[in-house]
């Protein structure tokens, strides 16, 4: 398992060459196609060999951001009881908090790793223009170490993710009146007269309308209604879903 310092300098060599046109979608699924870019390892012990250039290729889809608050996360799988204790406490202290919660499937399809006589800036400067010239605005370079390629491609996910959110998906919320925001503290969901943050509410009319159409099953739009903890307020009508 790699050591903390060797994960740091593989951050550290992370270079990202070409960034994304685009940023994530709001209203539905993103597929970015990404090349990782690095110096075989041999090349350390017969540099007289290169340059070549590593290129690791593959895709990352998201699906549609959501919005949700530290009370939806409480009723989620996988957490220690620290971190439940955490999110209860920051559920108490900030219950309208809003975070951006990202779907992601990755995919590295092995059959595109491949070879190119040439250095790492000659290959990502041709990569971007065979890009550009396809019209392909969702594709990122990136270049790192080659034990560590991964870590150099998560790094600019996390860039990618972040600058979305603040660039994109935040005033696009606000604007569609799901969230609000000061100058002082994270942006804060807004919420029905029910108590329903409104983004929660129309995602579950669309819910309700896809299980109505045969496209989800009950079972899904239950474990939403309990997330959101208002299955009673619905619950009249997921149960005429069977009659």
């Amino acid at each position: 398992m790699p050591q903390q310092e060797d994960i740091q300098r593989a951050l550290e060599a992370t270079e990202i060459h070409h960034f994304p046109e685009k940023y994530l979608s709001t209203s539905e699924k993103t597929r970015l196609h990404y090349f990782v870019l690095t110096e075989p390892a041999y090349l350390e012990i017969y540099p007289e060999e290169g340059p070549e250039t590593r290129i690791r290729e593959g895709w990352i889809t998201w699906e549609k951001p959501r919005l949700i608050t530290p009370g939806y996360l409480l009723q989620a799988d996988g957490f220690s009881d620290e971190a439940r204790e955490a999110l209860r406490m920051l559920a108490g202290e900030h219950p309208d908090m809003a975070s951006i919660f990202y779907k992601m499937n990755y995919a590295q399809k092995i059959d595109e790793v491949r070879t190119m006589p040439q250095a790492i800036g000659e290959t990502a400067a041709r990569l971007e223009e065979e890009q550009s010239e396809a019209d392909n605005f969702l594709t990122a370079i990136v270049s790192g170490l080659e034990e560590l390629w991964d870590v150099s491609l998560m790094k600019f996910i996390q860039e990618y993710v972040m600058e979305s959110a603040q660039e994109n998906q935040v005033p696009e919320m606000e604007s569609r009146g799901y969230l609000s925001r000061d100058e002082e503290g994270p942006p804060q969901v807004t919420r029905t007269l029910e108590g329903l943050p409104i983004a929660a509410r129309d995602e579950i009319e669309k819910f309700f309308e896809k299980v109505e159409a045969g496209e989800a099953p009950p079972s899904e739009l239950k474990k939403e209604l309990d997330r959101w903890g208002v299955y009673k307020q619905y619950e009249d009508r997921f149960l005429k879903l069977f009659k």
